[in-house]
């Protein structure tokens, strides 16, 4: 990566801020400032007592390096080498963000006490305050210069962003007051922001960046979010124009990404759930949580209507919908086989072994049981009625994945003790064998669209593409796709896969 110098006040191994810090190579660590490349000690930051959220660098000489934190306190600091000059005990309660002026003049701190303070940036003396009049009406959380040093941009816990005119005499009054279209609740609260340029960026709590424009602020802002946790599954529509995509996160979130684009926009469900188990239609969503319902959400577009809930009678662990009869869903618990119309339950099926996961052919005629014993059970279905036709034992851990291909000729498998298999449908024979290559369970599987490309991903931080028609050995391996693992699969053709994983991150590969 780039060599740029930069500092920062890392407090119980997370760094909380970082500022560049022109022509010297360091990093303050803990209460210590140390220069990046050789390690040798630049300043001492004593003076806080309680975890420093925020600090910055003056980037005019003379050289200060300014924090602030939990303790009400914002410490001011010469140098180099630096050393404590004195504390700024102006604030009632947490200062959250500090920040130079570009020009160097100033520093201004912001805190939850709904106040922003400016100091001389050369002596660290007060000079003047925001206004009172249309402040925020909650705590301040950051806060970001304009390039001409004249004006900053604040964000709050109010939901706002505010433009303040700093004055002659260092007092700021608001300029304009931006509002940012949100989900609704506490996920709406602003908490990051910066000025670059002609951009007016604002992070919510919910992982929401609001792009305005400064010289046109009544313009629309462009609005684009991601997950924030574990991203679980992904559905591709290929039928679908323009052709899109939506990923689930276990908090419940559900985004949808259109090809070419990007970011196409949050599901909002009137249920808003956790989700553990997910399955979409082009017309439908199915969801289902860490208790025994299972909600039927019809889909118009990007527009979730009321949902349609069941309890099942026991906490599942798969969904499936038969692709050419929507309103047929068929559900597995531990030790159940559900089949839905709709949202009534026509059959449950109690069963003597452990359910680990399912699929059921596009037409709703088949089903494929994997269970803790390794063992593939496939059933015909006719009507409500379940009939087991076969059992097929080649795995030597317990089931985690099935999915059949897309012209219905075969299905893959894949287990916790490392293995895929991609199995003949007609036959129920191996189609390809010695899939062993990677490290650790096998999360998920996926099928490119003309069938010939199997890819599986793993809490080895890997995906694996396999060629039916070729050795396994002939694989395609993408090394640390995902931090912590693999949790989602998809192909957007035959030449795309998409993947998904711990680090709430979604990759077009």
């Amino acid at each position: 990566g780039s060599s740029a110098p930069w500092a920062a006040v890392v407090i119980q191994k997370f760094i909380l801020s970082c500022s560049f810090i022109p022509g010297i190579q360091s990093y303050a660590k803990f209460s210590e400032m140390c220069r990046w490349d050789s390690g040798s000690t630049v300043g001492d930051f004593d003076g806080h007592s309680k975890r420093v959220l925020s600090c910055d660098f003056k980037p005019t000489r003379p050289f200060r390096i300014v924090t602030c934190g939990e303790d009400f306190l914002a410490n001011y600091y010469e140098g180099p080498p630096f050393k404590f000059k004195h504390s700024i005990r102006d604030h009632s309660n947490f200062v959250n963000c500090i920040r130079y002026s570009p020009d160097g003049s100033k520093f201004i701190t912001v805190s939850s006490d709904k106040r922003g303070l400016i100091y001389d940036g050369k002596t660290g003396d007060k000079i003047g305050e925001l206004s009172s009049e249309d402040s925020h009406t909650g705590s301040i959380y950051a806060v970001s210069w304009s390039a001409d040093s004249k004006q900053v941009l604040t964000v709050s816990a109010d939901k706002t962003a505010k433009v303040w005119d700093i004055m002659e005499d260092a007092s700021g009054k608001v300029n304009r007051t931006l509002v940012c279209t949100g989900i609704g609740g506490v996920d709406d609260m602003l908490v990051g922001c910066l000025w670059q340029n002609d951009h007016l960026v604002t992070v919510s709590l919910g992982g929401t960046f609001n792009v305005f424009s400064a010289s046109n602020p009544d313009k629309e802002p462009v609005s684009f979010a991601g997950h924030l946790k574990t991203v679980s599954s992904l559905t591709y529509f290929p039928q679908s124009n323009p052709r899109t995509m939506l990923s689930t996160s276990y908090d419940g979130v559900i985004i949808r990404w259109i090809q070419g684009v990007g970011y196409g926009g949050r599901l909002i469900r009137k249920n808003n759930t956790q989700i553990k188990c997910f399955v979409a239609a082009e017309e439908e969503l199915i969801t289902s949580g860490y208790d025994n319902m299972v909600f039927r959400i019809p889909l118009n577009g990007d527009q979730c209507g009321d949902a349609e809930s069941v309890d099942v009678g026991g906490q599942p662990n798969a969904l499936n919908i038969a692709v050419q009869q929507p309103e047929f869903a068929l559900i597995t618990t531990d030790s159940a086989i559900v089949l839905l119309h709709k949202s009534t339950v026509t059959s449950t099926t109690k069963v003597s072994y452990t359910i680990t996961s399912s699929a059921v052919s596009p037409d709703g005629t088949e089903a494929i049981v994997g269970a803790q014993d390794g063992k593939l059970r496939i059933y015909s279905i006719s009507g409500d009625t379940l009939t087991e036709e076969a059992v097929l034992e080649r795995h030597r851990g317990a089931i985690t994945s099935i999915h059949y291909s897309p012209d219905v000729s075969m299905f893959a498998s894949a287990d916790a003790n490392r293995e895929a298999v991609a199995w003949d449908r007609a036959t129920r024979e191996i189609k390809l064998k010695n899939m062993l290559f990677h490290t650790a369970r096998i999360n998920c599987l996926a099928w490119s669209p003309d069938s010939r490309l199997v890819a599986t991903g793993s809490i080895d931080t890997c995906a694996i593409i396999y060629d039916v028609d070729k050795p396994a050995s002939s694989r395609i391996t993408i090394k640390g796709a995902h931090l912590g693992g693999v949790h989602g699969l998809t192909f957007a053709d035959n030449d795309t896969l998409v993947t998904a994983g711990e680090d709430a991150c979604v990759r077009v590969w």
